[in-house]
């Protein structure tokens, strides 16, 4: 399959960010890392390799983007709020600068954003933040509420709870959403969520489920035996439901 790699200085973030490409048209999957990974990890996860008849017959392009998670929630030695506006830059370098880039690289009408993991809340989050952007959402193993102690998985924000974590957290913030235009591109949207059934987020995903369902945000949502949170399964899972 085509592959491309890019280095671009960002100027939202102010370093330079990095992108691997695959494929050469069809659906654009906007990437995003797990837990402190890099634009390399999906590839290393040999999940394009599942991919591959889609993206070889130009229905996927894949565009794996660079995380920062060590530099927002997982930048423990930081103060929260610095967290949540370092990923507030970290949004803004996807919205400006990341969706231009890979529009003018594919003019195909579909944007998808797509993760495992803490890259499913990266998926989500943004997705449910900005629909406008997006036409599908597809997530495997999400977290979707970054303040929750759960198993070894700890509140990343230690307590502290402003406003910007509020509307960093889709469980919180999406009950309270009124706003018409946003509810319309989020009624428009293709959401996919899969979760196993002894994954520790598994109850988050079914909150998560039942406000769309009040909302009246139509989304599928699959549940895999076991805790199905690893590659292992994530290279089944993406030939399904990408």
């Amino acid at each position: 399959m085509k592959r491309e790699y890019h280095k671009q200085w960002s100027s939202e973030l102010e370093r330079n960010m990095e992108m691997i490409i695959l494929g050469h048209s069809g659906q654009k999957v906007l990437v995003f890392p797990t837990r402190g990974g890099r634009f390399y990890e999906y590839e290393d996860l040999r999940i394009p390799q599942h991919l591959a008849t889609k993206i070889e017959q130009g229905q996927l392009q894949l565009f794996c983007v660079d995380g920062v998670d060590s530099e927002s929630f997982y930048c423990f030695w930081a103060h929260p709020s610095g967290r949540i506006q370092r990923y507030l830059q970290y949004e803004n370098y996807i919205l400006n600068e990341a969706i231009p880039f890979i529009h003018r690289k594919n003019p195909h009408p579909i944007l998808v954003a797509h993760g495992c993991s803490l890259g499913a809340f990266h998926a989500a989050n943004i997705a449910f933040r900005h629909p406008q952007h997006f036409k599908r959402l597809v997530v495997f193993s999400g977290r979707f509420d970054l303040t929750l102690n759960v198993e070894y998985f700890k509140d990343l924000f230690d307590g502290f709870y402003n406003e910007a974590v509020y509307f960093n957290t889709p469980t919180h913030f999406l009950p309270n959403l009124q706003n018409a235009y946003y509810l319309t591109h989020l009624r428009q949207m293709e959401i996919t969520l899969v979760i196993g059934e002894q994954d520790p987020f598994y109850p988050n995903n079914r909150h998560l489920c039942d406000i769309l369902t009040h909302k009246q945000i139509a989304h599928k949502l699959y549940v895999w035996k076991e805790r199905a949170h690893r590659g292992y399964y994530w290279r089944r899972m993406a030939p399904l439901y990408l």
